[in-house]
């Protein structure tokens, strides 16, 4: 029954089997019965709201619904939605499961998974409202389309999809209602410095409908002469409203300026001043004026006293080797390579006294040969020694280099690795440690990450060095036990100066 409903809705099999399409039999408790088979218990079943217990019989929640499983960023299957194909309106149209320990909807992105490497190439992020809407939108061959399941964009899903893309349009049907009650919610995205786009749909149309009946040249060509700036579309909705009302007029002044406030480019506010202008007749002095009184408002409500938190100290536990930290710590030199690869460090002279420009991946990989670390994860070594051969070659390679690589495992750890530029890395995370941006702090956070790098391979050598004195002290072999004690001194001696560099602060 299932099946034949998603191919009455035009759904191949390629995309049935790609989303992991279903159906959950009309028999109260098959589902549970099967999960038990399968070895889940059934306390896990409850608790993620597959299994409803009552009065000591169960029932299966989606009975009788076909399914669509909800993934997260790294394609595990942490809910589902269900829909019923009765036509009884005492029934709910569509059942997701509740929160549970592994499920949060405000943090999830239906179809996020299928989509974050698409988003990352073409730059850009499509959001929809409903799964059909990305289903056959991915049919039609775009593939960076999420859905936010029916609720406004949380901030969650907005940073979630910042860590592929700083573009995102938001299509609507043609003939939403929803778009102007809408707005407010999406100068959350704009927040972000996201760049947001809105595309209407023609009449009687929705993205799943749209995107079923044209080709998908059709579709692009629709979006891309369709696709309206946010900002302008919201003032030129609001002009259209208010018409020759000065009060209603004077109201939508405020509203505009209330969306450009809170975007972080003090240029990209300028410029939307210097557009809007001249859409509402009013002179840019009143806009900045207004604008000016909101972001000092804004300013003025926070505590002059907070300040960033301070380094803290980690337990002395954390103060020893583990393979795993060093992988955490290989993964983020990669991403900051991928990322920031050709940003400028800083400014330096060469042996002829000349500036010359240090990059970060120049520093990093000048930084990792200097102290002959090699790299325990063997993906992150080859993307290490491929960046390093370009960059002695004078070539120069960002992230799309890598996001499009024929190596799978290469553009797919990519795509994963692609982050928000205000996103904390997981290193800062670790630390307690308040970061505004990354790129902003490049110049601090690339020292600790490499510093705490030479740490782990320290630890490394101390231990595979306690190891041989306890063989050679075994053997009694003096003359080795004298030539790995020096050693160990050595290595000791660097180590304490390394955590002097970090601030007397254990590391990782």
């Amino acid at each position: 029954m299932g099946l034949s409903y998603f191919k009455e809705r035009g759904f191949r099999e390629p995309i049935i089997n790609k989303f992991q399409l279903g159906f959950c039999l009309n028999k109260k408790d098959a589902f549970t019965k099967e999960a038990i088979q399968k070895g889940y218990n059934i306390e896990f079943l409850e608790s993620t709201g597959l299994t409803i217990k009552k009065d000591d019989r169960v029932f299966d929640r989606f009975s009788d619904r076909i399914i669509f499983p909800i993934h997260n960023l790294m394609g595990r299957t942490i809910a589902f939605g269900g829909r019923t194909l009765r036509t009884d309106k005492k029934i709910a149209k569509y059942l997701n499961s509740p929160e549970s320990e592994i499920y949060h909807k405000s943090k999830v992105l239906y179809g996020i998974f299928f989509a974050k490497k698409a988003i990352s190439q073409n730059n850009k992020c499509y959001l929809v409202e409903g799964y059909t809407d990305v289903l056959s939108m991915h049919q039609s061959g775009i593939e960076n389309v999420v859905a936010s399941s029916g609720t406004s964009l949380t901030p969650d899903q907005i940073r979630l999809i910042k860590r592929f893309t700083n573009n995102i349009t938001i299509i609507y049907d043609g003939d939403s209602a929803g778009v102007k009650a809408s707005l407010r919610g999406i100068d959350l995205v704009l927040e972000q410095g996201m760049n947001v786009k809105i595309l209407l749909l023609p009449p009687d149309q929705d993205p799943d409908s749209f995107a079923q009946s044209h080709s998908s040249s059709e579709l692009i060509e629709y979006i891309n002469n369709n696709e309206k700036d946010f900002v302008i579309f919201k003032t030129k909705l609001l002009l259209d409203e208010a018409k020759n009302d000065p009060v209603k007029k004077a109201n939508l002044i405020r509203d505009i300026v209330k969306s450009i406030s809170v975007i972080p480019e003090k240029i990209t506010r300028s410029v939307y001043v210097k557009e809007c202008s001249s859409l509402l007749d009013i002179d840019e002095q009143a806009l900045y004026s207004e604008l000016n009184k909101i972001i000092f408002k804004k300013y003025k409500s926070y505590d002059k006293n907070i300040k960033p938190k301070e380094l803290q100290t980690r337990s002395p536990k954390q103060n020893v080797y583990s393979k795993d930290n060093c992988e955490v710590l290989e993964r983020e030199i990669i991403k900051l390579i991928m990322n920031y690869g050709n940003v400028e460090m800083f400014s330096d002279k060469d042996d002829s006294g000349e500036d010359q420009t240090i990059t970060v991946a120049q520093y990093i990989i000048s930084e990792i040969q200097h102290n002959e670390l090699d790299l325990v994860n063997t993906l992150y070594k080859k993307i290490f020694e491929e960046y390093k051969s370009h960059l002695i070659d004078e070539i120069s390679i960002d992230s799309k280099y890598f996001i499009n690589h024929p190596d799978s495992a290469i553009s797919n750890l990519a795509a994963d690795l692609l982050s928000s530029s205000y996103e904390l890395s997981r290193i800062w995370e670790m630390h307690d440690t308040y970061v505004e941006t990354e790129e902003d702090k490049l110049n601090v956070i690339i020292p600790e990450i490499i510093t705490s790098y030479k740490n782990q391979k320290i630890m490394s050598a101390l231990k595979s060095t306690e190891e041989l004195l306890k063989v050679a002290q075994k053997e009694n072999d003096i003359e080795k036990m004298n030539e790995l004690q020096q050693r160990y001194i050595a290595l000791s001696k660097f180590k304490i100066a390394l955590s002097k560099n970090l601030g007397e602060r254990t590391i990782l």
